[in-house]
């Protein structure tokens, strides 16, 4: 009996899907053992049993192949977050908000190559396109929202905290019209804060820097996603 074309076309692309995984496997494995300077797609394709010619099919360029690991290390990074920010009832910030921050660490601790793609030092020579854009801020979106969340009807911050230069008071609007619409822009810029401090802690946690004084850094990190909190403005829970 002969396969009708549109069956057949789906199993070609059942197998370029299965194919497209092993290769970001592959070169998942690259990753951890020689960094992102050295992914090479020859190296890959040996060690799938490919010709390179046929690899360039599915990714023409090294950089095509950065980019879609790193695309999908941050839907990776976001989808977390999110997961995480739906288990507290809505109405508990706080507790939204660790759960947030505790998933960031969580996944980067357990991704620490694919982390250090994202958040690592650049690869010489690569200039991420606009296409990572939409996945890198989805972990933004969903502090930014919590954020939101906490300052409902646009209310003023209630430190009466000085103004903001107007550089900054313009960039902070930007910010929130983006991922926390309403929030007042020293919240924003807060919160930016409070965002920064999260990775950079992490980074000096997978990076080595806490070795021999914060490791392990759990009580550390519990400690410090809280204070964020106070800094921020959130309402205790």
């Amino acid at each position: 009996m002969t396969a009708t074309p549109s069956a057949s076309r789906t199993a070609r692309e059942r197998a370029r899907a299965e194919l497209t995984r092993e290769i970001k496997d592959e070169a998942r494995r690259q990753l951890a053992a020689h960094g992102a300077q050295g992914l090479s797609l020859r190296a890959v394709a040996r060690e799938l049993g490919m010709v390179s010619s046929a690899l360039y099919r599915y990714f023409p360029s090294r950089d095509d192949l950065l980019t879609v690991l790193i695309i999908d290390a941050y839907d990776a990074l976001g989808a977390a977050a999110e997961t995480a920010t739906e288990r507290p009832p809505a109405g508990d910030i706080r507790g939204r908000w660790r759960a947030a921050c505790d998933a960031v660490r969580g996944w980067a601790v357990a991704h620490p190559h694919e982390y250090a793609l994202i958040y690592g030092s650049p690869v010489p020579g690569y200039r991420a396109p606009q296409a990572t854009i939409a996945s890198a801020i989805r972990v933004v979106r969903v502090l930014g929202q919590i954020v939101a969340d906490a300052w409902p009807d646009g209310r003023e911050d209630e430190r009466g905290a000085p103004p903001l230069p107007p550089d900054l008071a313009r960039q902070a609007a930007v910010v929130a019209d983006a991922v926390a619409p309403g929030v007042p822009d020293t919240v924003t810029a807060r919160a930016l804060i409070a965002l920064t401090q999260l990775f950079g802690m992490v980074s000096f946690e997978l990076f080595g820097q806490f070795v021999g004084t914060l490791d392990p850094a759990d009580a550390f990190a519990d400690y410090a996603v809280e204070r964020m909190a106070d800094f921020v403005g959130l309402p205790p829970g």
